[in-house]
């Protein structure tokens, strides 16, 4: 009998075993897993281990996957403002020209490192470090709970005009002249979109949505591949073509671990490209700099396009580290002979570098900007955008943060008890006019806004805020701010499990309500409002 399979197995399992290991290690410091896995690769490299065909479709599947998920994300008018496609492209400019200048420059010194590259290699590096990480900056808003607030828009905005400019940088870098049925093609794309999200919107929400997002992810980059296209574009046009969908969002989420889970494949396979030496580790080193220079220049350009001071700073801070993609755009440009391989395992070095370094300036963002608050407001434009300024909330008494469905649901109640004295905040837009169009008088802002609540805290007028909040994240966040701004009123918040009950509590809430032990209680209390009086009228039956 041959056992040669059950090799094969055992050498792939330790593969994974030894990636999860190291991910764990590294998601215990507090940093991105994918650190603990381009390290898995460098030991597993260092050991003279080869990466295997199986490894490689890993990581092509997971880069059409990415791509997928890119493009259903893309949402065309937070693109369509200046404050993200304009600095998104004057950044890339100015940041690969000045980059490449400075690197090419130490051509000319006769270190080892830079021997040998040209212009062009220059140029490639350079746009190379050009990106922002898409995985790191997106988990660090999901962590704090900000995705939807305006930084964190306009963070993830530049992060996917970022993400275009690869994506034309991939299709172009192959080289390959599309077939004469490419057009033909893209024109069949067109009826196929209603037919697509119509199945999008009949596949539920459980094994076969999954199998959907397969299906057109890798039939999309197929279908291109056949016409000469570069099949990972060709997944990206489907993601978009399902964007606008209302479950484009679930279908996202869905695939997000499928596509973390391949992405595993190329980050091993940058690892086992090569070994980090004393001389790669030196020059990702001095690539590190940088990133205070890349952040220092979104900030200037972000407060010159009039976000306010604050904005612009964490959209900054969010933005300062290299990216995964930079990472993707090296890989080929390695493959292509355009730069050797050892520019590779620097920029992975670097990557992983710039992940420690921007952790540990996120996690003091918020005491960045209040301990240094006046300077960042020297550098504030005197116009201000009207979405972005601070809002005015009259004679609120109360005040309801966060609009969801539990929000709403406590504006609906309270106003019948203080009509007109209530107001509700929300740091997504969307939100914010679904229930202005309900006739509830709701703004959008930033609870953990400092500015924010300093307005508010001016008008002495507000007496209670609830934080209908769903994360507890930004529930400390805004007591932290309202505690800073010696707000006397009184604080009550949600929480979802019983220990942040008392973290809440500890923090200074008033009052705590457990959303999942009270949610039963509220029920019955509604039925029993509406049935008692049939019960009633039964009970001789």
């Amino acid at each position: 009998m041959n056992f040669n399979w059950l090799a094969i197995a055992l050498h792939e399992v330790t593969w994974i075993a030894l990636a999860f290991a190291l991910g764990f290690m590294a998601r215990a410091l507090g940093l991105p897993p994918l650190i603990g896995f381009l390290a898995a690769g460098f030991l597993l490299g260092a050991q003279g281990v080869e990466a295997t065909d199986t490894l490689l479709k890993f990581a092509d599947l997971g880069i059409t996957l990415l791509l997928f998920t890119i493009g259903l994300k893309l949402n065309v008018r937070t693109l369509a403002r200046p404050q993200v496609w304009a600095v998104a492209s004057i950044h890339m400019v100015i940041t690969v020209l000045a980059f490449a200048i400075g690197i090419y420059a130490l051509a000319f010194t006769g270190l080892s490192s830079f021997a040998g590259l040209g212009l062009e290699g220059a140029l490639l590096v350079a746009f190379a470090l050009s990106f922002s990480s898409t995985v790191f900056v997106v988990k660090i808003l999901e962590q704090r709970g900000e995705v939807a607030s305006l930084h964190g828009r306009v963070a993830i905005g530049i992060l996917i005009v970022q993400d275009i400019a690869a994506v034309l940088f991939i299709a172009l870098s192959t080289a390959k002249v599309p077939s004469a049925w490419a057009l033909l093609v893209i024109v069949l794309l067109l009826p196929l979109q209603p037919v697509l999200r119509r199945l999008l919107g009949w596949v539920g929400h459980s094994e076969l949505l999954v199998l959907f997002g397969f299906v057109v992810a890798m039939g999309g980059a197929e279908l291109f591949e056949l016409v000469g296209l570069k099949g990972d574009v060709g997944a990206l046009v489907l993601g978009v073509m399902l964007a606008s969908h209302g479950k484009a969002d679930e279908l996202n989420k869905t695939m997000m671990g499928f596509k973390n889970l391949f992405l595993l494949g190329f980050f091993l396979s940058v690892g086992l490209s090569g070994s980090p030496t004393v001389s790669t580790v030196v020059v990702a080193a001095a690539f590190i700099p940088l990133i205070f220079l890349k952040s220092a220049l979104f900030f200037m350009l972000f407060t010159r396009f009039k976000l306010r001071a604050r904005t612009a700073l964490f959209a900054s801070i969010d933005l300062g580290n290299y990216s995964e993609f930079g990472l993707i755009v090296a890989a080929l440009a390695a493959t292509q002979g355009w730069i050797s391989f050892d520019w590779l395992v620097v920029i992975a070095v670097a990557l992983s570098f710039s992940f420690v370094l921007a952790s540990l300036v996120n996690r003091y963002s918020y005491t960045l900007y209040d301990r240094y608050r006046e300077f960042w407001l020297t550098r504030q434009s005197p116009e201000r955008l009207a979405y972005d300024g601070i809002i005015d909330i009259g004679g609120a008494r109360v005040l309801v943060i966060g609009m969801g469905g539990v929000g709403s649901g406590a504006f609906e109640l309270m106003n019948k008890h203080y009509p007109g004295l209530v107001f509700g905040v929300d740091t997504d837009l969307d939100i914010v006019r679904v229930n202005s169009e309900e006739n509830r008088n709701v703004l959008r802002g930033d609870p953990a806004d400092r500015d924010f609540w300093e307005r508010v805290n001016a008008a002495e007028c507000v007496e209670l805020v609830m934080l209908a909040v769903p994360r507890i994240e930004t529930s400390l966040a805004v007591i932290r701010q309202l505690k800073d701004t010696r707000f006397t009123g009184q604080i009550s918040a949600i929480a979802r499990y019983t220990d942040e009950v008392r973290e809440l509590e500890l923090a200074g809430a008033d009052v705590v309500f457990n959303i999942y032990s009270g949610a039963g209680r509220g029920f019955a209390s509604q039925v029993l409002d509406r049935v008692k009086p049939q019960l009633g009228s039964n009970s001789g039956m």
